[in-house]
């Protein structure tokens, strides 16, 4: 057994463990390589028994049309339940209120529509794909780890977790958000996606993409974000690291066109896999506060 064996192994007892002790789990999908791992983990955790629980995505409406499109294709391939709670809705309920500026996002609104879409289903543990090496808040979490019924997450009240217990026990109206691959890095997941042979959404890929220069990092053009006067449009070969919302994901250049070469990029990459997620950068603790209120 090599190490992405024990790997795999450990995710899949996690995912068992979340069927087991929870009745109303769901896997938050976003379309990354993460959330798709863990469909592709899921799968096999219960084959030859369908998937046990549905997905749910939160649809900021800015989002990649490469990774929409290749959730649907995921969804249609393994006969997934697919719930989409929509940022739109809350922003036209008066619930949330759009940015507005140079870097307005709709981002940090994801929040209450995943609250919403957690109440309104009754979910008591939301599956997602969180690794401790991508930033510093989420290193804190553990495998379960528990939201208060406001949906909030205190990174100085967690319980301990020794060994292999995971204690989902929760009072009436708590939450859980369960990690299966809290353990795995960057690389640990793209050596996995390459053993398994799994597909990805194409921007992960080098591609020529119409993009344009802001505060040294390179914007995916998007009728989405606010440009200025003199942030000129040109077009480069570039990829993207992370996929999130556009007008918070920028891309890296790169000529990594499959998965070797993207694999030998990140073993020589000088910066984290998040470092082009202006979501990360407004402040020091920026994570942590998002996950204060209830972010993923």
């Amino acid at each position: 057994m090599d190490y992405l064996d024990e790997l795999e192994n450990e995710a899949i007892f996690i995912l068992r463990e979340v069927a087991a002790q929870f009745d109303k789990p769901v896997l938050l999908f976003s379309g990354g390589k993460d959330s798709i791992t863990l469909v592709h983990l899921a799968v096999k955790a219960f084959y030859p028994a369908p998937v046990p629980f549905p997905l749910m995505h939160i649809d900021t409406g800015h989002n990649f049309p490469e990774t929409i499109d290749f959730r649907d294709e995921l969804v249609k391939k393994y006969g997934l339940n697919l719930h989409i709670e929509y940022v739109q809705d809350a922003i036209d309920a008066n619930l949330v209120k759009e940015e507005t500026g140079k870097y307005a996002s709709r981002n940090a609104l994801q929040t209450v529509s995943l609250l919403n879409g957690i109440e309104k289903h009754g979910f008591n543990v939301c599956i997602g794909g969180a690794r401790r090496d991508e930033e510093k808040a989420r290193a804190k979490e553990r495998i379960f780890s528990v939201r208060d019924d406001f949906g909030g997450w205190d990174a100085k009240n967690q319980r301990p977790e020794l060994f292999d217990m995971l204690n989902g026990r929760i009072n009436q109206g708590e939450n859980v958000r369960a990690f299966p691959i809290s353990n795995w890095t960057e690389l640990d997941v793209w050596n996995y996606i390459k053993r398994e042979n799994i597909a990805l959404p194409s921007v992960y890929f080098a591609h020529k993409r119409k993009i344009f220069l802001r505060d040294g990092l390179i914007w995916s053009d998007s009728p989405y974000i606010n440009k200025e006067s003199n942030e000129e449009i040109i077009e480069k070969t570039v990829r993207f690291r992370t996929v999130g919302d556009m007008t918070c994901t920028a891309a890296v250049e790169s000529d990594a066109d499959n998965i070797d070469s993207v694999i030998g990029e990140i073993i020589a990459a000088e910066i984290s896999e998040r470092g082009a997620r202006i979501d990360d950068k407004r402040s020091e603790a920026a994570m942590e506060k998002r996950k204060e209120v209830g972010y993923f």
